[in-house]
């Protein structure tokens, strides 16, 4: 799960050598042919090898396992690209990337929203959805008994400490005729979900695809109100792929080429999602099996969701979305929709 207003964790960077001998021999004519005797290297063998760094907005987890499938499968290896995958030290994926700190990262619609409407908007761009559509909501042990919003009146919400939660939590209270004013409002003690709900809130903002997979997992039940249940304008892209503008116009090929490979990966994770699993068990080791294997498997059904092919984004969508956060006074200016984002790399399907 990604959060807006938190800082990640640590950059890992790596460097190897690689160095040979050879045995000696008797030298004669026929052993040392001249330089032009030489066979001339194909233009494939003279191309170097591009170095991509890809910053994730949060810890390793099942939004990212086709990154992570098209680096083991090798589908960025035949476009020519090397990725490395870091999460960001300092500062959040957008900002990194908007200061060319990154070629490409995890993002979201609202953040990228939010970053190029700022006073001092940031240069990224939105190039893929990774799912198509928002899975999140507010989540509860069913023993609180919230089932709508009216039920939060009274009830001790868990906050992230951001000013779109409380766009969210009023905007399906007023469709419910409930009062938001009711509502107690608390920052979270506790990042995990099971830990805020059992000991210090009612109910907090979550992914599905994450914590309410895992709420099945642990056999933990609860009840969970998606947003776009309640309200269609709150259908958005999240998670979604960034790069910076400039890179696109500098360099659309090597944008190309990435979601080229990218969208190799998670149509192989759509299809096998056991094994894009072990792909990501190998670069984040920590992370829960059971969870993760679960999580994939109710991801394969909704990263191209409705869509024709994965990655492909609509201008509705941008324009409903953004319009309703312009209108709940979350933005310092209104979104040109048509420029925050672009399907023009994407692979034809």
């Amino acid at each position: 799960m990604k959060k807006l207003g938190l800082c990640l964790l640590a950059v890992m960077l790596l460097m190897g050598t690689l160095t040979g001998c050879q045995g000696e021999k008797p030298q004669t004519e026929v052993e040392q042919p001249k330089e032009a005797d030489q066979p001339e290297k194909s233009e494939e063998a003279k191309e170097e090898i591009k170095k991509v760094t890809f910053i994730l907005d949060w810890l390793p987890n099942t939004n990212h396992t086709g990154i992570y499938t098209a680096i083991e499968e090798g589908y960025f290896k035949e476009e020519g690209l090397e990725v490395e995958v870091v999460q960001p030290q300092e500062g959040d994926s957008n900002a990194l990337i908007g200061a060319g700190k990154g070629e490409f990262g995890i993002s979201s619609q609202e953040q990228v929203t939010m970053a190029r409407t700022s006073k001092n908007p940031i240069p990224i761009k939105a190039v893929a959805a990774v799912i198509q559509h928002n899975t999140s909501g507010f989540a509860s042990p069913t023993d609180k008994g919230i089932k709508s919003p009216k039920d939060f009146e009274g009830k001790k919400y868990g906050s992230w400490g951001i000013e779109l939660e409380r766009a969210f939590l009023k905007t399906l209270m007023e469709k419910e005729q409930a009062d938001f004013e009711k509502l107690e409002i608390f920052d979270l003690m506790s990042y995990d979900f099971f830990t805020s709900v059992t000991k210090d809130v009612d109910f907090q903002w979550i992914f599905y695809g994450w914590d309410g997979i895992a709420a099945e997992v642990k056999d933990f039940p609860i009840n969970f109100i998606k947003l776009q249940d309640v309200d269609p304008k709150l259908d958005f892209y999240t998670p979604v792929i960034i790069t910076n503008e400039k890179l696109i116009e500098t360099n659309p090929d090597l944008v190309k080429k990435f979601l080229r490979a990218a969208t190799k990966g998670y149509e192989s994770a759509i299809e096998n999602p056991e094994q894009s699993v072990e792909y990501l068990l190998k670069h984040a080791p920590e992370t829960d099996r059971d969870i993760a294997l679960a999580s994939q498997k109710y991801l394969a059904g909704e990263y191209k969701k409705d869509a024709d092919r994965w990655g492909e984004m609509k201008l509705e969508i941008w324009e409903t979305f953004g319009n309703w956060m312009n209108d709940n006074g979350i933005l310092e200016n209104k979104l040109d929709a048509k420029e925050a984002f672009t399907n023009e790399y994407l692979p034809e399907k």
